[in-house]
């Protein structure tokens, strides 16, 4: 069991993780809660939501909400549904919610959480690799057919329990979707990070000591960068490397149609072109996208208006005065933030559409 605290200017919280953790779950809630709501969806709830019922204290009411499994439940009606859910179950001001599933049920559930009489406390329990970087700091929200998690809070869980266990169920898209995301860290932090989750075949299974290892890796990163900048007003903006075309893919396309993970991979690719030819980095392009193939990655994108992508990506909440600000990299491990002006994007998303067609 590996445990980090993460302390920021609302709260302080721990991140759990290891393997087991399910079992022992009561022992690591952080106070005592007489009323409790499990929020999962539907894959998650036939898989895991017996068990963690059955591992919470007895004196508990503990109830139960489901939503349909995917991204599209991100949305203001299953919000709304839950709320009244929440309502129907009676919780109070000291009751509790249970995020049990990906980031999309970490986002939703939070979102309720942050909203329900003002606010009660939450946990994340993560069951996706994707999760070890949504479950982590305290971004909640849902989606609005404009723009991805445009309707929002930050709103910290009082506890993280990652139970690894839980990863070995994960189908290869849901590996693909969560290992990019860890790619991410890597890129922003450190070259033999990068490195080591670069030689990972994610077509295999994947030693638990190393996901561990690399899961571990990422939430320090993300923990570093949040505890100096809660509310995103400057480095935090660095953990949304890849996420600014990345988002606008997933808006275009409809939610779902293409995982998270996925229209982030694509993202960092451009990115990183970005940054080329913006700030004259040199940057491992080729590696990146070689891992990405080689990894099963959908890197050939049905015809997309890239007039459409610019405007989804003008929606973003990166962006100031109408204008994209992306993260750029000028090394590994050395991000950084950049307005690019409409013409600029729109011809480099362009020659990097072309190019990804090309291959």
């Amino acid at each position: 069991m590996h445990k980090q605290k993460i302390t920021t200017s609302t709260n302080q919280y721990d991140v759990i993780v290891g393997k087991g953790i399910l079992k022992d779950l009561k022992e690591y809630l952080p106070k005592q809660y007489r009323n409790i709501l499990v929020i999962t969806d539907s894959v998650v709830n036939e898989l895991y939501t017996e068990k963690v019922v059955a591992n919470l204290p007895n004196e508990a009411k503990v109830a139960v909400s489901v939503v349909p499994t995917g991204e599209a439940s991100k949305s203001i009606e299953q919000y709304y549904q839950l709320l009244t859910e929440a309502i129907q179950h009676q919780l109070d001001r000291k009751s509790l919610i249970i995020a049990l599933g990906g980031g999309m049920i970490g986002d939703l559930a939070g979102f309720v959480a942050a909203t329900y009489m003002r606010g009660i406390d939450f946990i994340q329990v993560p069951t996706t690799i994707l999760a070890h970087d949504s479950s982590v700091g305290g971004k909640v929200a849902i989606n609005h057919p404009e723009g991805k998690n445009l309707i929002g809070n930050f709103y910290p869980p009082q506890a993280v329990l990652y139970d690894i266990d839980t990863l070995h169920s994960l189908p290869e898209k849901e590996k693909r979707s969560g290992y990019a995301e860890v790619v991410k860290h890597g890129f922003i932090s450190d070259h033999a990070y990068l490195k080591d989750i670069l030689d990972v075949d994610l077509t295999k299974e994947i030693e638990p000591i190393v996901m561990s290892d690399h899961l571990q890796k990422g939430i320090a990163v993300k923990a570093k960068i949040v505890e100096q900048d809660e509310k995103e007003a400057n480095i935090r903006k660095f953990l949304n490397f890849g996420h600014t075309l990345g988002h606008a893919i997933e808006s275009e396309l409809g939610y779902g149609e293409i995982t998270h993970g996925e229209a982030v991979a694509i993202g960092m690719l451009f990115a990183i072109r970005v940054s080329e030819q913006k700030i004259g980095s040199n940057l491992p392009y080729e590696a990146l996208y070689n891992w990405l193939s080689n990894n099963h990655y959908p890197l050939d994108l049905p015809s997309i208006s890239t007039i459409h992508l610019v405007e989804r990506m003008k929606k973003d909440k990166k962006s100031e005065n109408a204008t994209v600000q992306m993260v750029l990299l000028q090394d590994i491990g050395e991000p950084v933030t950049e307005n690019i002006p409409d013409q600029d994007l729109t011809n480099l998303l362009e020659n990097f559409m072309r190019e990804l067609g090309s291959k």
